[in-house]
């Protein structure tokens, strides 16, 4: 005689019945008991993002996503580095922080085989392979591979110029503007030219200066203006890379 298992709970039926409805389909294979949150657990495959911060109206799929997000704004930090002491409001944070004190670089560059720590680091990095600038000045349309670049070009447009030298006073909308110009009263040239020597305040004049040791390569008669964007070069046609990728080399 065939044993028969009935079930008393009405919810467990229903979550079994549920369960035979969708038996092949992959999204639904994940079992859930009758006081697992079902319906929160399909915003995962629709993207439906209900929870919304008051702060900055960043939005989150689970109450628990936001709740920890929410310390950032309250500065609450409840995991600290046993090495450093540094402290952060998310364990997943500290986690990614440790890498700097144990070396590790789990993501590499498929292109150049660069390792690095962070995978938002080796994301930036592969703009120097494609190119890709997604940041854009809505001023003046011009584009950038970095965040970061353009809230500094947005100062060219405000006139705005923070910087002072101690020195003579002028003014300038960027720092690095200001280190630059600061070379002029230190007489400091740290941009030297690995094929003679001959030393420049500016990475411009250095580049300007390659031109006479230009180098040509003999299997695709690229030309190069530095010794090691040439190595680099080479590499790519030893590994078989098409060499249109290292195009953001000085040519």
């Amino acid at each position: 005689m065939n044993e028969t298992h009935s079930m008393s709970d009405p919810s467990k039926q229903a979550v079994a019945d549920d369960a035979d409805k969708n038996v092949g389909n992959p999204i639904h294979m994940k079992f859930f008991g009758p006081k697992t949150p079902l319906k929160k657990h399909f915003h995962t495959h629709t993207k439906v993002k209900p929870y919304s911060c008051d702060v900055c109206n960043k939005t989150f799929s689970r109450k628990s996503y936001l709740k920890v997000h929410q310390r950032i704004h309250a500065k609450e930090k409840l995991y600290s580095c046993d090495v450093c002491g540094v402290e952060f409001s998310q364990i997943g944070t500290l986690s990614k922080h440790y890498r700097i004190h144990t070396g590790e670089k789990p993501f590499s560059c498929d292109v150049c085989h660069k390792e690095f720590s962070w995978k938002c680091n080796l994301t930036v990095h592969l703009r120097t392979h494609t190119h890709e600038r997604p940041y854009s000045c809505d001023v003046c349309h011009k584009d950038f591979a970095h965040r970061s670049h353009l809230n500094v070009h947005y100062i060219t447009h405000s006139n705005e110029k923070p910087f002072s030298c101690d020195i003579c006073h002028k003014g300038f909308s960027h720092k690095n503007s200001l280190k630059v110009h600061f070379r002029i009263h230190t007489n400091e040239k740290p941009f030297s030219c690995d094929a003679c020597g001959k030393r420049y305040s500016q990475r411009g004049d250095l580049n300007r200066h390659y031109q006479t040791h230009a180098i040509h390569c003999e299997v695709c008669g690229k030309k190069y203006l530095r010794k090691d964007d040439f190595k680099m070069h080479l590499i790519f046609h030893a590994n078989g890379v098409s060499a249109s990728l290292d195009d953001h080399v000085h040519t």
